[in-house]
């Protein structure tokens, strides 16, 4: 896909998905680029609610639905490691939860910084869960990370006081069906502002990450050979944030070809408590590897056990060498100089998950550009009634 013209890509369907997927490497550059120039006033922002929280921490909810949830889901583990956890909690709860059932996610008396992620800004959910913490919550801060700035959620924060919105790369505002470039750059942004690494080590990380995407490019016709075998389902492991990041992997298989793959989504040990059942001959099996020395036994040693089964249709660790690694198939980045933490990895992982998506669609005999004809499934949800809160 990556090396076929404009108008080869058009008559499949896919021009739009593919070119978005293979720029994500020069967005992260992008972002990288983008959260400099705001780095001052993002931590001056931050400043302001630590000097105003009542309370030993401040309550950080990552919220959006779909795709933007995820970003929360991939990012929690590992912020909850790295991140300032003297001053914050981190937490991921979608908007569509928030939404439903705010008593249950949303306390009066906790100071919160709500992070909305949106690609558009517009989704009924995303606008309702600013309303409603505004609503119920004494001390409310938003940082809105969107990717359109004439979205509803950027313009209201262009006069709303306690809300500091920072964009993503123009490009990241994706005109496909699938969230691609959105997911990692809203990830990479949040990353940016809430990892405590220092900022050389992290811009290393963002320079890491957009070579292991070019890699990504250039070995098309490895994963080409994964998706050509016989299949019809579809597993994504991994532990940490890439557990997080197996949600997002699996919704572009459903999303690209329409659920004509089933699939399914699980930590690398959770994955023993039932879900492996799911696992026959026409499976598709895919470990997202860890960094982390002792996680990392964890996640081989599931795929171990699944290749002794010897059911599989195929078995595959995506990840970086490391001192132990899979005796199977395996996607192993080049790029050795930096073993990235699961955050970071997540976004050249993510990358490989968007192209296995796009080769199945196509597979399936899908256009990956609309890859919902019948209008069942929308770019920007639809038929969404938000019922009146009352506090």
């Amino acid at each position: 896909m990556f090396t076929l013209t404009k108008e080869e890509l058009i008559r499949k369907g896919a021009e739009i998905t593919t070119r978005e997927i293979k720029q994500q490497p020069e967005l992260w550059e992008e972002t990288l680029e983008i959260y400099q120039t705001a780095k001052k006033d993002i931590e001056d922002y931050l400043e302001v609610i630590k000097k105003n929280a009542s309370g030993n921490r401040i309550r950080v909810v990552f919220t959006g639905a779909g795709t933007s949830q995820y970003v929360g889901d991939t990012l929690v583990p590992y912020l909850n490691a790295n991140g300032d956890n003297s001053t914050y909690i981190f937490q991921s709860v979608g908007t569509t939860d928030l939404v439903a059932s705010p008593s249950e996610y949303l306390f009066e008396e906790e100071s919160t910084l709500l992070v909305s992620f949106a690609r558009s800004g517009n989704s009924p959910e995303s606008i309702a869960a600013v309303d409603i913490a505004n609503a119920m919550i004494k001390n409310i801060y938003h940082l809105t990370i969107t990717c359109a700035s004439d979205g509803t959620l950027a313009q209201r924060s262009e006069y709303e006081p306690n809300n500091f919105m920072l964009l993503t790369p123009k490009r990241a505002n994706d005109d496909g069906f699938a969230m691609t470039g959105s997911f990692s750059c809203m990830t990479l942004s949040a990353l940016l502002i809430f990892d405590t690494t220092e900022f050389t080590k992290k811009a290393n990380y963002v320079h890491t990450i957009s070579h292991m995407g070019q890699e990504v490019i250039k070995r098309e016709a490895e994963i080409q050979d994964m998706i050509d075998r016989d299949f019809e389902r579809i597993v994504y492991l991994g532990s940490g944030s890439l557990s997080g990041l197996t949600r997002e992997a699996q919704l572009k298989i459903l999303e690209l070809t329409a659920g004509k793959i089933a699939t399914v989504f699980d930590s690398s040990m959770g994955f023993r408590h039932g879900p492996k059942s799911f696992v026959n001959n026409q499976t598709l099996v895919f470990d997202f590897i860890n960094n982390n020395q002792y996680t990392r036994e964890y996640d081989l040693d599931i795929l171990e056990e699944v290749k002794e089964d010897e059911i599989a249709a195929g078995i595959f660790a995506i990840g970086q060498i490391g001192e132990r690694n899979f005796s199977g198939d395996q996607f192993s980045f080049y790029e050795r100089t930096t073993l990235l933490p699961d955050g970071y990895l997540a976004l050249a992982d993510i990358m490989i998950a968007q192209t296995v998506a796009i080769l199945t669609s196509i597979k399936v005999n899908n256009t990956p550009d609309t890859p919902s004809p019948s209008g069942t499934v929308n770019r920007v949800v639809k038929g969404v009634t938000i019922h009146e809160f009352k506090k």
